[in-house]
């Protein structure tokens, strides 16, 4: 029979069973799981025991709520920068009771983990539009994200800008910014972290310190700024339409495509490693226009082409097909073929642009007879865009009436390289 005990979530206990002991942090439990006990361990995984088999909850240290205050510090010899706090990981503190995180939705709460941000700026302005996870945002959120920065970039006592966010569909974000922010004046930095600040290889803080030496850099571009390798060392700059996140758990899960990194940089200096845009005078404008009835679809083995037909029945404007390769989808010799459909849904009026499922590389219609057949249907081939810019991007021309109503138009468009989200020379 278990002992009595006083523990409440949140404490740091020891779970006695007859030969085994573990001790972490206890958790709070929901009203259907009240047979068993979950607790944290310290290597950060949570773990669950049945109730009637632990012999002993004993209390190693009671739970108390930090009560630190933080105020923000200003130095009238450092430069001003804004920030646009949005939610994600970099955003978010472990919750002792719950063994989730809460978001710190203040700028008090989120700057009192990262201070060292203060040593090279000052945040002057802090906007906090919504708190998401990045995977629970839409093109509504990238809008207001938009509205926000055009509002801090056209302050003239900033230099720049840094928007925390999340990571899983962080690149949507950043091409977005890429094409929505026009005449840019100002960097626009946006940066993550993949482990929280509650456990020791965080990566939040180094990518936080890097992100404030570009955000008062002359890279007067919308960049992604992360760690470059594993270890606590420098991050990269990269640009907001060539970056892909690659890894679903590594610190430098983000990586340049088909192009270098503009910039590695250390807490105390940036080397330069192309060029880029440079800071100017411009006055910018938010051109926020987008069409939400796009989709980006996967071309798989034996895939059927019928899947066009529930686009053009649910009135989609455009698609983006994830080709293989240089570019290629079942043809007429397949028993699948999508040759006949694709012409077909075009003359319709669906738009259809083409990207490679590779990672690296570009589409070329060209080199074989499948890809040829597939471009006389009339399929916009996007050279080495990656496939979440080419979504962001359709989305964005095809949101302008002006451009919309034409092919040509939309053709001329999808292929104009409006914010380097085509290369020429591709790089590995």
């Amino acid at each position: 029979m278990q002992k009595p005990t006083n523990a409440k979530p949140g404490d740091r206990v020891e779970v006695h069973f007859t030969h085994l002991i573990y001790e972490g942090i206890l958790l709070q439990t929901s009203d259907d799981e009240k047979e068993n006990v979950l607790l944290k361990l310290d290597n950060g995984y949570n773990i669950g025991f049945k109730k009637k088999d632990v012999d002993e909850i004993k209390l190693i240290r009671k739970f108390k709520e930090e009560e630190k205050n933080f105020e923000i510090k200003k130095d009238s010899a450092k430069p001003n920068i804004g920030m646009i706090i949005t939610g994600g990981t970099i955003a978010a503190k472990f919750n002792a009771k719950k063994g989730g995180v809460d978001w710190l939705n203040t700028p008090e709460s989120l700057f009192k983990f990262y201070p060292e941000i203060f040593e090279r700026v000052n945040v002057v302005k802090v906007e906090v539009p919504f708190m998401k996870a990045s995977e629970d945002m839409d093109y509504k959120d990238w809008q207001k994200i938009a509205r926000t920065a055009e509002k801090l970039l056209n302050d003239s006592i900033i230099k720049g800008i840094i928007i925390t966010h999340g990571t899983d569909f962080l690149h949507y974000t950043s091409s977005a910014l890429s094409f929505m922010l026009r005449d840019l004046n100002k960097p626009v930095v946006l940066t993550y972290s993949q482990r929280s600040i509650d456990r020791a290889s965080s990566d939040a803080n180094l990518n936080l310190q890097c992100s404030a030496l570009v955000s008062i850099s002359d890279i007067a571009e919308v960049v992604l700024v992360g760690h470059a390798n594993t270890d606590d060392e420098f991050c990269y700059a990269m640009s907001g339409t060539k970056v892909r996140k690659l890894h679903s758990s590594k610190r430098d899960a983000f990586k340049v495509v088909n192009e270098k990194p503009i910039a590695e940089i250390f807490p105390d200096k940036i080397n330069f490693l192309k060029n880029f845009k440079p800071r100017n005078k411009n006055k910018i404008k938010a051109d926020t226009k987008f069409e939400e009835k796009i989709a980006l679809v996967k071309i798989y083995p034996g895939q059927s082409p019928e899947i066009l037909d529930y686009y053009l029945k649910n009135n989609f404007k455009g698609i983006v097909l994830e080709m293989s390769g240089l570019g290629h989808a079942p043809t007429m010799r397949a028993r699948n073929g999508w040759t006949k459909k694709l012409k077909e849904v075009q003359e319709k009026g669906l738009i259809v642009v083409a990207v490679s499922q590779c990672i690296y590389g570009r589409v070329d219609p060209l080199v074989y007879s499948n890809g040829r057949e597939l471009l006389k249907t009339g399929i916009i081939y996007l050279e080495d865009m990656l496939a979440e810019t080419a979504f962001v991007k359709l989305g964005w021309v095809l949101g302008h009436e002006e451009w919309a109503r034409d092919k040509t138009l939309v053709k001329e468009k999808m292929l104009e390289n409006i914010s380097g989200e085509f290369n020429e020379r591709l790089e590995n």
